[in-house]
């Protein structure tokens, strides 16, 4: 298979990239090592090339009731230049992707997983018959990147006409450079304070070399696959392929918030009465008790008996501890449940903890 390539590809080998794929793009998974840049974004700030991710923009007058059909969350009361994160369900209630919805002024722009592009940008125009709406595939147009960190407000305020500091958590704006326009948002998936940046896509060098270069002397260093994988999960952010997916619903993934259950929307009735009548399986972060190290598809036992499976699982930097999250019954749900999680053939024993497992204070801005 053909993999994708971003233009920054041959910047990325510069730097000392490892390359690997990706959703069916090769993308750099570590440079200087994930620790390093796991702890960078963290302690100071860190720039993530995420141009793989996809962008669809709706317009026209059934934009809103459009989009209040296809996805979770209610957008009815979104401010122009505000971010909202949503999941897109089947009409099982499974899940499509999850995805981010930004307003602006003139446009919806949704902002959908790299390995999910095609099929999701085929979804939507299935479901658009009947509505008076344009959808337009804008991934080619823009570069997006993202900044992350405590140090990031600062670092992209040198590079800045306007005072980033104004810019709100979930909020976002548009800008110029030169002639051309650009989108910042104070988003991001990491658990710390940040940005996502949408460039002219010519112009996505550009940027990561001017991001780069004001950062030097604070720290600041480019950030692979690896380190972004760790700083989601740490912050308990759920990825699309591990605790979500076709057979998995945003109830059962600790994603209710996510859903206005008082608005008709795609598998809406089969959330409601999860919501109303429980589920068979819950989402739970743990914490190894013995030495072992969960990893995704490991088989979570109890009593001898398999009754559920890790989605995601390492040992997390910040913390220090093997932590992982899986699906169990909701009986081994509760904090403080033990299950075993089988690694190697060898039960080890494992506890639920109240996630997120780490919490930013910064965030929420």
């Amino acid at each position: 298979m053909d993999l994708k390539r971003t233009p920054l590809y041959d910047t990325h080998r510069a730097l000392g990239a490892k390359m690997v794929e990706f959703g069916g793009w090769e993308m750099p998974v570590q440079y200087q090592g994930i620790l390093d840049e796991h702890r960078a974004v963290r302690n100071a700030a860190g720039l993530f090339d995420i141009d793989h991710m996809g962008q669809v923009r709706v317009t026209g007058a059934d934009a809103l009731k459009f989009l209040n059909h296809l996805l979770t969350a209610n957008f009815s009361d979104m401010e122009i230049n505000s971010a909202k994160y949503a999941v897109m369900c089947y009409a099982d209630g499974t899940c499509v992707d999850d995805t981010f919805v930004y307003r602006l002024k003139n446009e919806y722009m949704v902002v959908v997983n790299a390995g999910n592009r095609d099929k999701d940008n085929a979804w939507i125009k299935a479901q658009a018959a009947g509505f008076d709406i344009e959808l337009k595939d804008v991934s080619d147009e823009f570069y997006m990147l993202a900044f992350q960190g405590p140090k990031a407000e600062a670092v992209l305020q040198k590079l800045g006409t306007f005072n980033v500091a104004d810019l709100q958590y979930r909020h976002a704006r548009e800008f110029s450079l030169g002639s051309e326009r650009g989108i910042i948002a104070r988003t991001g998936y990491t658990g710390e304070d940040g940005f996502e940046l949408f460039v002219p896509n010519a112009r996505g060098k550009e940027v990561w070399d001017a991001i780069l270069e004001a950062g030097k002397d604070d720290g600041v260093l480019p950030i692979g696959l690896g380190a972004r994988d760790s700083l989601r999960f740490e912050a308990k952010f759920a990825l699309y392929g591990h605790e979500i997916d076709a057979h998995t619903t945003p109830i059962e993934a600790a994603l209710g918030w996510a859903c206005d259950l008082n608005k008709n929307f795609i598998g809406r009735d089969v959330l409601l009465k999860q919501k109303l009548e429980g589920t068979t399986k819950k989402l739970v972060g743990f914490e190894m008790l013995e030495r072992g190290i969960a990893r995704a598809g490991y088989e979570i036992a109890s009593n001898g008996n398999v009754v559920g499976v890790v989605t995601s699982g390492m040992p997390a930097p910040t913390l220090e501890k093997n932590i992982g999250l899986g699906y169990v019954p909701p009986e081994l749900a509760k904090v403080g449940a033990e299950f075993d999680v089988i690694i190697r053939g060898k039960p080890t024993k494992a506890r639920v903890v109240k996630t997120p497992f780490y919490a930013n204070r910064a965030r929420g801005k």
